[in-house]
């Protein structure tokens, strides 16, 4: 699979795809209701080459699933890797032992928040979208959970918002930025990555979850 991409003018400053440093890096933001998020720009410098890669060598499913009384197509590409599972390339095995090291020395992780999954989405244009969620898992057993999201290619706007108030707060996410939602944030908030009619370019979003959370 080929498609037009425009490339990060920072790419390119180094040898190759890497990712930076956590520790110091790490910008914490307080959502409230035991809900937080971590932010760290640009965590996978020179990203576009692993973006590059990723579209290529994925084997990218198209889902469809029931909504109301018809089945309509996910409109977005999907794949996903379960625990033990390789993934599709060794830059997201790195990423996902470097976020588990941190997490576990600097923040404590407990053992079975572990990042052990991981479920990828390619979203190709702005009519590419994913509505309103929280991983149901997290949600829906009174259990705090951790998702860490790596975004690649042209940025797309997360949003974040409380369940109780309705505070929404957006984060454009692409090149290699990570974005990591902890604590109640699944309840207690949702996120959604709305359709646009302005020109975007393709975006690949990597999601790492414990092994109990879907």
């Amino acid at each position: 699979m080929s498609i037009p991409f425009t490339a990060s003018l920072l790419d390119g400053l180094f040898d190759g795809p890497e990712l930076g440093p956590l520790a110091g890096h790490v910008e914490r933001l307080d959502l409230g209701e035991g809900a937080w998020l971590d932010l760290v720009p640009g965590w996978a410098r020179d990203s576009d080459a692993l973006f590059e890669r990723l579209v290529t060598d994925v084997a990218w499913q198209a889902d469809r699933r029931t909504m109301y009384d018809r089945v309509v197509d996910v409109p977005r590409l999907v794949a996903s890797y379960g625990a033990g599972d390789a993934l599709p390339d060794p830059m997201l095995a790195r990423a996902r032992d470097e976020l588990n090291d941190y997490y576990a020395l600097e923040r404590g992780l407990p053992v079975e928040q572990r990042f052990e999954r991981a479920g990828l989405c390619f979203y190709r244009t702005g009519d590419d979208s994913i509505a309103w969620h929280g991983d149901s898992v997290g949600r829906a057993i009174g259990r705090d959970t951790v998702v860490g999201i790596l975004s690649l290619g042209a940025p797309r706007t997360l949003a974040v918002r409380s369940r109780s108030t309705g505070v929404t707060r957006r984060f454009p996410l692409g090149h290699g930025d990570l974005l990591v939602m902890g604590g109640s944030c699944q309840r207690t908030h949702e996120h959604a990555i709305a359709k646009t009619t302005k020109a975007v370019g393709p975006r690949i979003s990597v999601q790492f979850r414990p092994v109990w959370a879907a």
